[in-house]
């Protein structure tokens, strides 16, 4: 399944990124790659959670 990852570097070094389709799949990383990972990482587990029922 692909998800739509926008992400972006904080002020503080951190790397923010989220599913915008998928309420509240918002997560930190220290690197880009590891937020998108953690990102896609929740939108399964919501997903799963959800049994697919998310808009």
């Amino acid at each position: 399944m692909d998800f739509h990852i926008e992400y972006e570097r904080e002020d503080d070094g951190r790397w923010l990124a989220e599913v915008p389709e998928i309420p509240g799949v918002l997560v930190y990383g220290a690197t880009s790659d590891e937020a998108m990972a953690k990102a896609e990482t929740l939108a399964l587990r919501v997903l799963a959670a959800n049994r697919g029922t998310v808009p």
